[in-house]
């Protein structure tokens, strides 16, 4: 799928610019990226940390994975050539999110690094927050009430992230959440912890 633009079409100045959103606000607009194994715990980190956000006053909002292909992404299958479109995709919202002034949390295992790059490629230096939900896949599987891995190592689900199918962990992120060893509200503290040590909350 090609990504560039059509033809003769121009992008439109707003009068309201990310920076009035922001000043608004009173916090900063960024990209907190979650990435990781299928029940690594990406998605019940998003959104404690989107409640967390919510208390502090923070205008934010979480991308999920599951979420988004039920409409945006529901055309998407599971292939390397899907997977990459799909995170495409996100990227985009996501930068349109930012740039309206919200904190926006994506919950997605974006498997390969070439993609998360490409995101990370859209934002200026700071603005795209990678966080890895670190994980040991023998946890993964024994949290998926799913029951995908099982099916998976059965051959029943194919294309299925970490059996058989990559998965690329990030090499330089910006946060390391270790989901098997702290507990919600730990992973929580952390990354609320890396923000305000950025300056990208307001202050209390």
């Amino acid at each position: 799928m090609s990504n560039q633009p059509t033809p003769n079409v121009v992008w439109q100045k707003p009068l309201v610019s990310r920076e009035d959103r922001e000043n608004q606000n009173s916090h900063r607009s960024v990209a907190l990226w979650l990435t990781g194994l299928p029940c690594a715990g990406k998605s019940t980190l998003a959104f404690a940390l989107e409640s967390q956000l919510h208390q502090l006053g923070c205008r934010s909002y979480v991308l999920d994975g599951d979420n988004v292909r039920h409409g945006l992404c529901a055309d998407l299958g599971f292939s390397d050539e899907a997977r990459s479109e799909n995170i495409r995709r996100v990227g985009e919202i996501t930068k349109l999110m930012v740039d309206a002034g919200l904190i926006t949390l994506t919950a997605f295992i974006s498997p390969f690094r070439a993609d998360r790059e490409r995101v990370r490629n859209m934002f200026k230096p700071g603005e795209f927050i990678e966080v890895y939900c670190a994980c040991a896949i023998e946890v993964c599987e024994a949290r998926d009430v799913k029951g995908l891995y099982k099916r998976a190592r059965a051959g029943e689900v194919k294309q299925f992230t970490g059996v058989p199918s990559l998965y690329e962990a990030p090499l330089e992120p910006e946060v390391v959440v270790d989901t098997a060893r702290t507990s919600l509200q730990e992973s929580v503290d952390q990354v609320c912890a890396y923000l305000h040590n950025q300056g990208l909350l307001p202050q209390a």
